[in-house]
């Protein structure tokens, strides 16, 4: 097949190229800089400059697809935008023929969990307006399967890491792992949470796209298991060999900081994902797939860290 990854440039899209072609896929690249797609995988994939707000710019980038997968980001105090250009981008994909179309969600849509562990069948009630509009563009394009024409299907893992992850809300602790020096973490560090490895979701995207069996539906990702920030962050600055220093803001000090900073200050009524973890149930993409990748914290970890440092040295080279 040939897929077309919009919003290439991401954590998600970056992670999604080799999978896709060990499973002997085609790639396409969207995004709106080039030099960036380019600089992604060099004589291993097609990239395409576009602006997925306009729709004769999506339909071009849509276009000769067997299916897309949309992991578009917006500015996390914009997410407002996201439901009318994944709609412009679902009418392009039918324009052009496209078959499949993967949505990479994520847990907001949930809203506060009411059961220890979450299955797909959980409510979708989200109480904060980055919920609000995630379960919008979630129901845009679940809305729009069709068994006969443009099929659709959306994944939701939960908070994430890797070593794309820029805008993850652990990479600082990555980042001075590496540094040696004093990470400032979300709080509270010592509550338990889960993370997917940025790796283990492209695999199961690069496994599930050419399942017609598997579509007209949602699917939870599951991670390794539970584990407190502070235990994450521990094994980074193990793997760099540094030791740990780290520093951690609660609702407060977000709230604080949110005065002159309107990310912290769209951060607040996220937080409830620090006090009220969403574990998920992956029982459900275990059906269709069978085992999936859930790649343990320590060598997940390792492996971000030593690409990290790999990266941070090409580039040293580069220069």
């Amino acid at each position: 097949m040939h897929v077309a990854i919009f919003g290439a440039a991401g954590a998600v899209g970056r992670n999604l190229v080799q999978p896709l072609l060990a499973h002997g896929h085609s790639v396409r690249l969207v995004g709106r800089r080039l030099a960036v797609l380019d600089a992604i995988a060099p004589g291993r994939a097609e990239s395409v400059s576009a602006d997925l707000n306009d729709p004769a710019q999506a339909c071009a980038a849509a276009r000769g697809a067997d299916a897309i997968v949309y992991c578009a980001g917006q500015p996390y105090d914009h997410f407002e935008r996201h439901t009318p250009m994944t709609a412009t981008c679902l009418d392009a994909a039918r324009a052009e023929g496209v078959g499949r179309f993967i949505l990479i969600s994520n847990v907001y849509p949930y809203g506060k969990p009411q059961t220890a562990t979450v299955a797909e069948t959980h409510p979708r009630a989200p109480h904060t307006k980055k919920g609000a509009y995630r379960k919008q563009q979630e129901d845009v394009v679940l809305a729009a399967h069709d068994p006969a024409g443009l099929r659709t299907l959306s994944l939701r893992p939960g908070d994430f890491y890797g070593p794309d992850a820029e805008l993850s809300f652990v990479r600082s602790a990555f980042d001075n792992a590496i540094a040696g020096g004093t990470c400032d973490l979300v709080g509270p560090i010592d509550a338990p949470h889960e993370f997917v490895f940025m790796p283990d979701l492209a695999e199961i995207v690069a496994r599930i796209v050419d399942r017609d069996d598997a579509y007209g539906t949602a699917y939870n990702v599951p991670s390794a298991g539970s584990i407190t920030t502070r235990e994450l962050a521990k094994l980074a600055y193990d793997a760099a060999g540094n030791p740990l220093r780290l520093r951690a803001a609660n609702k407060l000090v977000i709230r604080a900081m949110g005065i002159a900073n309107p990310i912290f200050r769209e951060l607040v009524e996220m937080h409830y994902l620090w006090t009220e973890p969403v574990f998920l149930d992956g029982a459900k993409v275990r059906a269709v797939l069978g085992d999936v990748p859930t790649t343990p914290y320590a060598d997940g970890v390792a492996a971000t860290i030593a690409a990290m440092r790999a990266a941070s040295l090409q580039t040293s080279r580069v220069a």
